[in-house]
């Protein structure tokens, strides 16, 4: 068994879809019409393009108060794994993404650096 799909939820799917693909240069796996109102929208990983897909959700209610939680307390809603860091961290600087904490030394292990994907949710990078 293996994990396919995990979501995170987002206030706007089409400016989640234009930064998990052209800010994070995630490949748009699915993006069909899910409901009157909402769209299946998933990414994959260019690297892992078998691997686990990323749902981006239409928020609710529900959805809403624990993104809020998150939020509040810095807790990122998805954590991304890359061998550089702060070469990464470079990277989506430059194509526009915004972060909260430059890459550090975490410890418990690794390095971090927190940044936001527009769509109300913070997002964490990661490096062993």
């Amino acid at each position: 068994m293996r994990i396919g799909v995990v979501e995170v939820f987002v206030d706007d799917q089409e400016k989640a879809r234009a930064f998990y693909s052209e800010v994070l240069g995630f490949r748009v796996e699915a993006d069909a019409s899910y409901g009157e109102t909402a769209r299946w929208l998933t990414v994959v990983s260019p690297e892992d393009p078998d691997g686990t897909q990323l749902l981006l959700a239409p928020m609710n209610d529900a959805a809403a108060a624990l993104q809020a939680a998150r939020r509040e307390t810095g807790t990122p809603a998805v954590s991304f794994t890359t061998e550089d860091c702060h070469g990464t961290y470079g990277e989506l600087s430059e194509r526009g993404a915004v972060f909260v904490s430059e890459p550090q030394q975490i410890s418990y292990g690794g390095t971090d650096a927190v940044f936001e994907d527009g769509c109300g949710n913070l997002l964490n990078l990661h490096q062993d």
